[in-house]
C-alpha cells in the first residue's frame, strides 16, 4: 500500500492518526452500530485497515501494533459489529441431508442469489471505462487472492487440507512466479494503463466492496470460523468459471489482448477443474470430518453471495445511471500525493 486511505469517519480518523504514531495503549472511540454495517464506510475501511496489518501492513505504521491489545479489542467490536449484521441478513441454510450432498447444498446457495449479472454485462455490453471499474473493484481482493483463504490450512486436517493445498497451490502458480494469479491479475491491470500496485485503489473503493475483503478476513483469521471460510472457497471456486469466461469475453469484445486476457482464461480453466475438489473433497470432505461444521459451510457459502450481490447491484444501478460505482471517478485520484509522516 502506498499511502494511508483519506479517513472516512470518526473511526478511521482516530486509526489514521494514532496508527502512524509509536505504539501505545489506543483508546477506543465508542461505537454505534450504523444503518448498514455491511456498508458503512467508515466501519468497513476500519476493519480493512486492522485486517492489513496481518497482510502486507501499512506505510508509517510499525509492525508491532498487528498484536497490540488494544488494537485488537477495537478489531473485536468491528468485527462483532459487522458479525451482528452478517448475521441479520444471511439465514443460516439448513443442513443438507448427509455430507455427500454438501455439493447440491452449494449448489442450491448459489442458485438462491437473484441479483443482475454483472458478468454477462460487461461480456455484452460494458464500456472500457466501465471495465476499468470493475477491475479496480476485484483488485481489492484479487492482488491478495489467496492469502485469506490460506489461513484455513493450519485448521484443517487429513483430506480436506489436502483438498484445500492443491486448490491453493494452483492459486499460487504452482511454485511459478509469474503464474501466481495475483500476478496474473496485475498484469491484466497494468495492459490496461491501470496502477498494479497493491492497495493503490482502496480510497476509490466503497465500503461494499471492501466488505467482500474483509469477509474472507473475517472467516481466515478466526478458527472458529474454519468451517465458514471452507464453504466461501468452496462457492468461489465452483462459481467461478462461467464469470470469468464472460468477463475474458468482454475483454476481447473491446479489443483487449492476451496479457489482459490471461487472468480470467486461466480462472476458466483452473476453476472447472477445482469445483468437484471444492465441493466435493473440501466442502463435502469437512462435512464428513466434522459434521458439526456442516451449516458454518454452507453459510460461509451464502454470506459471499449475499455480499457480491450487493456489490452487483451497486456497481450496475450507477452505471445505469451514468454514474461511477467507484467513490471517485478513476481519472479523478483521491489520495493524498505524499504519505502520512510516521
Amino acid at each position: 500500500m502506498l499511502v494511508l486511505p483519506e479517513p472516512r469517519g470518526e473511526i478511521t480518523e482516530h486509526l489514521v492518526t494514532e496508527l502512524t504514531r509509536p505504539v501505545h495503549p489506543l483508546l477506543s472511540p465508542i461505537l454505534v452500530s450504523p444503518a448498514d454495517p455491511l456498508a458503512d464506510e467508515d466501519l468497513q475501511l476500519a476493519l480493512y485497515l486492522c485486517y492489513e496489518l496481518h497482510y502486507r501492513g501499512l506505510p508509517g505504521v510499525a509492525d508491532e501494533w498487528e498484536w497490540e491489545p488494544s488494537l485488537l479489542a477495537l478489531r473485536r467490536d468491528l468485527e462483532a459489529c459487522f458479525e451482528a449484521a452478517l448475521t441479520a441478513t444471511v439465514p443460516r441454510p439448513p443442513a443438507p441431508a448427509a455430507p455427500e450432498e454438501m455439493d447440491l447444498a452449494l449448489r442450491e446457495v448459489a442458485a438462491a442469489s437473484d441479483a443482475p449479472s454483472l458478468s454477462r454485462y460487461i461480456e455484452r455490453a460494458a464500456t472500457f471505462e466501465q471495465v476499468l471499474e470493475f477491475l479496480a473493484h476485484r483488485s481489492a481482493y484479487q492482488l491478495k487472492e489467496a492469502d485469506p483463504h490460506s489461513w484455513a490450512l493450519p485448521r484443517m486436517y487429513g483430506g480436506p487440507k489436502a483438498a484445500l493445498v492443491q486448490i491453493q497451490a494452483d492459486e499460487y502458480g504452482g511454485g511459478v512466479a509469474h503464474r501466481i494469479h495475483a500476478k496474473l491479475f496485475a498484469d491484466a491491470m497494468d495492459e490496461l494503463g491501470l496502477d498494479a500496485r497493491y492497495g493503490a485503489y482502496l480510497d476509490h473503493l466503497p465500503g461494499a466492496t471492501l466488505a467482500t475483503v474483509n469477509l474472507m478476513s473475517l472467516f481466515g483469521l478466526h478458527r472458529r470460523w474454519r468451517g465458514a471460510i471452507v464453504g466461501h472457497l468452496a462457492l468461489f471456486e465452483m462459481e467461478s468459471s462461467v464469470p470469468n469466461r464472460r468477463y475474458a469475453n468482454g475483454l476481447r469484445r473491446l479489443g483487449c489482448g492476451e496479457r489482459a486476457t490471461a487472468f480470467f482464461d486461466e480462472h476458466v480453466m483452473a476453476d472447472a477443474i477445482h469445483e468437484s475438489v471444492a465441493a466435493v473433497d473440501l466442502a463435502g470432505g469437512l462435512a464428513r470430518q466434522q459434521p458439526e461444521l456442516t451449516r458454518d459451510i454452507l453459510w460461509g457459502a451464502a454470506t459471499l453471495v449475499e455480499l457480491d450481490d450487493r456489490v452487483a447491484r451497486h456497481t450496475l444501478a450507477a452505471w445505469e445511471r451514468g454514474a461511477s460505482s467507484l467513490r471517485a471517478k478513476l481519472s479523478e485520484p483521491s489520495e493524498p500525493s505524499e504519505p502520512l509522516a510516521a
